[in-house]
């Protein structure tokens, strides 16, 4: 549980800023915090009972972690205004993918 919680936040807070730093150097510090910007979209934890369940995958459970949110998600890569958050949104999708795997 305790390794899973590290690659968990690791993968969600630190990963996007290596990203940051790879893709979008000229600008990573922004990149960085638009990535960790996406956590937003985990507001959509709140509206299940209970908020927080350790057994539960996000994937496919939370409105926009849907699978048709998340096929949505891409077309944010193919304009430069929304390419950063679309980065993020896929990325933060994996990572609770991951998280699913354990």
């Amino acid at each position: 549980m305790v390794i899973q919680t590290v690659v968990h936040y690791s993968l969600h807070l630190l990963t996007p800023g290596v990203i940051a730093l790879l893709f979008f150097r000229e600008h990573w510090k922004k990149a960085w915090l638009i990535m960790l910007a996406t956590m937003l979209v985990d507001l959509d934890h709140l509206l299940a009972t209970p908020i927080f369940d350790p057994e539960r995958c996000s994937i496919g459970f939370h409105p926009l972690h849907s699978y048709i949110a998340i096929g949505l998600y891409p077309i944010l890569l193919f304009f430069s205004k929304t390419r950063i958050l679309g980065v993020g949104l896929l990325f933060h999708m994996l990572t609770d993918f991951v998280d699913c795997q354990f």
